[in-house]
């Protein structure tokens, strides 16, 4: 059966009551599944509701579309990053450098826990990157960010702080990605992220090095 054609992304309405939010639960849960197992490209709402045993019409209740369901799991994955991203980096009670070294083994190992369905809403990414949803709910991680870079880098200009972040975040999602697509024991993961963290460290080293010669 094929989606349904609509441009929004949003959820149709919200659950309101507890039958209601154990239906939601239910699709979003066969949804992971589908996900892991045929990936982006078999991903439709016939899949979804057959495996959440519900039906396409009680689906649709709440998803327009298959877009509007990828984009729920985004947003529950950006809202994850954005809590850790929270809780490790703002946390003034540690030096900057360690901070960003905690954060680096809590991404490295979440990226290969979850990394069958982050491999699949990646390659779903275009069907809702550039709605304005997707924006705004990108924005609070960038917020953490910029906070976190005035504490790391509070010397240099606006402008390497930015260039630092981006190079910094990019890079750690792209190999993030590429590292968690094959199997890893515990140990390989640590050394893994040690030696990413290891390297962000010195890069912002060097860069108040400069700034303070």
């Amino acid at each position: 059966m094929a989606d349904r054609p609509t441009h929004g992304i949003s959820s149709r309405k919200s659950p309101r009551q507890a039958r209601s939010n154990e239906l939601v639960n239910a699709i979003l849960q066969a949804a992971v599944q589908v996900l892991a197992l045929e990936g982006a490209q078999r991903f439709t709402t016939a899949r979804v509701a057959e495996r959440a045993g519900v039906s396409v019409g009680s689906l649709y209740q709440y998803f327009p579309n298959k877009a509007a369901i990828l984009f729920r799991l985004q947003s529950d994955e950006w809202r994850q990053t954005s809590n850790l991203l929270g809780e490790v980096l703002g946390d003034e009670a540690r030096p900057p450098l360690d901070r960003l070294r905690a954060l680096v083994h809590a991404f490295i190992r979440s990226e290969c826990e979850e990394a069958a369905v982050r491999v699949a809403l990646n390659d779903a990414a275009p069907l809702y990157r550039d709605a304005p949803e997707a924006q705004e709910a990108r924005g609070a991680a960038d917020a953490i960010i910029d906070q976190f870079m005035r504490e790391a880098l509070p010397d240099t200009t606006e402008a390497i702080r930015t260039m630092a972040a981006g190079l910094i975040m990019t890079t750690m999602s792209t190999v993030g990605k590429e590292f968690s697509e094959a199997a890893h024991d515990q140990n390989e993961i640590s050394a893994f992220a040690d030696a990413m963290a290891d390297m962000f460290c010195a890069y912002l080293r060097s860069l108040n090095s400069l700034s303070n010669s």
